[in-house]
């Protein structure tokens, strides 16, 4: 199997296009503001409730700066949102890289954008099964798909990516990005990578768990506890 080997980065990567999709809206009226100041040609690509906030907190300046992302993939999203960011050219904007030709190609034939970071945070799994009367079926349909697939993969390439899952990071990633003309650095990115793996680790164990401790019943397709 190859390993597909990259050979030049840069430390600072500046942020134009950034993919926004969260479960938890919080300091959101803070950070998109902020996010533009840094980078006043910035271009937000962003999903259902998500795209609904950011186009409330910028008003008559949405238009300039956000996007939905049914619009940049061509694909409308599936009833009840069930597929919305599993495309080929989200995961190329994510996963390619910057010295690599082929992939510039790439990005040239499917008019395609690199995307420099994302900031996504989860289905509320843990606080649905926490609460009382919670059936497994509603559990099963907090299970997130595509946040941890956008996760792992900006992770993975945070030579060039960085993925944001926490709201406590942004005033970090803001100051930085005020610092150094809209970059993040090479050393941001690989600590916000390292929470990111940690993120998606948790929430899978979390699901493993509550997965464990019942069986599917022949009868009804019901769930009950082991």
């Amino acid at each position: 199997m190859g390993i597909n080997a990259v050979e030049k980065i840069d430390d600072l990567v500046k942020v134009r296009h950034v993919l926004i999709s969260v479960s938890d809206k919080s300091s959101l009226e803070d950070f998109i503001p902020d996010l533009i100041q840094s980078v006043p040609d910035i271009r937000i690509f962003s999903t259902g409730g998500t795209f609904a906030r950011i186009s409330a907190i910028l008003g008559d300046r949405a238009d300039n700066h956000l996007t939905q992302v049914s619009d940049y993939t061509g694909q409308p999203e599936t009833q009840g949102g069930l597929v919305k960011t599993l495309d080929f050219k989200i995961y190329l904007g994510l996963l390619t890289e910057t010295y690599n030709d082929s992939h510039q190609d790439d990005l040239t034939r499917t008019d395609a954008v690199p995307i420099d970071m994302v900031v996504v945070n989860l289905y509320p799994f843990e606080a649905t099964i926490a609460k009382e009367g919670v059936t497994p079926e509603q559990a099963r349909g907090n299970i997130d798909i595509g946040g941890p697939c956008m996760i792992r993969a900006s992770a993975k390439n945070f030579l060039r990516v960085a993925p944001v899952v926490d709201p406590d990071d942004y005033q970090t990633i803001l100051a930085e990005m005020k610092k150094n003309s809209g970059c993040t650095s090479l050393a941001l990115r690989f600590d916000l990578a390292c929470k990111a793996f940690a993120h998606t680790a948790s929430y899978d164990r979390a699901i493993a768990a509550y997965l464990a401790e019942r069986r599917f019943g022949e009868v009804d397709g019901c769930y009950s506890k082991v």
